[in-house]
């Protein structure tokens, strides 16, 4: 073989040699881009699923009772409160208004479990009748405030329509109200969200010579 043709093979061996590590670079990069875009898409996944998984354990263990006001004779009406979620609940506080009134006019302090599923029933026809007057037609509400998981709940105003006439329940029916899902309410400003169930026991950091606001859970009727 010809002198020059065997240095022109060493020069083109030597090339290619030193474009080895280049090539491995570029395969390296390569395959590392498809295995970050597999973990993306792994990650994507995860979060999805942990996010299901979050909501069916929301939508399972949120508490969630409904309230119902009931006539039962001219002078007696009873509360009906039922437990839909499937916690246990500790009733702690029943509170019934008129809406005309910010305050509530009658509260009934409670002590009762209510287990997931069930409901609770307790007469208030005295209490109504000293709540709407004598003569009455409106709108009436009652609230209940209850321990679950070790933190104490509040459920918005569940309305009734009601019409006294001389100290006597003519009529007693409840309203229908959307139900709502549990959520955290952020606050912004001034403004702030009604909802259902409101957590009274969470409370935002104290600072020096200023009130705490309070944070609120909610929940669906």
């Amino acid at each position: 073989m010809p002198v020059p043709w065997i240095n022109s093979f060493r020069i083109s061996l030597t090339t290619l040699v030193s474009y080895i590590p280049l090539i491995a670079t570029v395969v390296t990069c390569f395959f590392s881009l498809i295995l970050a875009r597999a973990t993306l898409r792994y990650v994507e996944s995860t979060d999805k699923g942990l996010a299901l998984a979050r909501e069916g354990f929301e939508r399972e263990w949120t508490p969630d009772l409904h309230l119902k006001l009931e006539r039962i004779s001219a002078t007696e009406a009873n509360i009906i409160v039922t437990n839909l979620a499937k916690s246990s609940v500790l009733l702690q506080l029943l509170q019934l208004r008129k809406l005309s009134h910010a305050v509530p006019f009658e509260r009934c302090r409670l002590n009762d479990p209510l287990v997931g599923g069930m409901t609770w029933t307790q007469a208030l026809g005295r209490r109504i009748l000293a709540c709407t007057g004598k003569d009455f037609d409106g709108p009436i509400a009652a609230s209940m405030t209850f321990y679950c998981a070790g933190r104490m709940f509040r459920t918005d105003w569940f309305r009734s329509h009601i019409q006294v006439r001389d100290g006597r329940i003519l009529s007693l029916e409840p309203s229908n109200i959307p139900a709502r899902r549990v959520r955290v309410i952020e606050h912004k400003g001034k403004e702030r969200r009604r909802e259902f169930v409101q957590d009274v026991t969470a409370a935002a950091p104290i600072q020096p010579d200023r009130k705490t606001d309070e944070q609120f859970f909610v929940t669906g009727a």
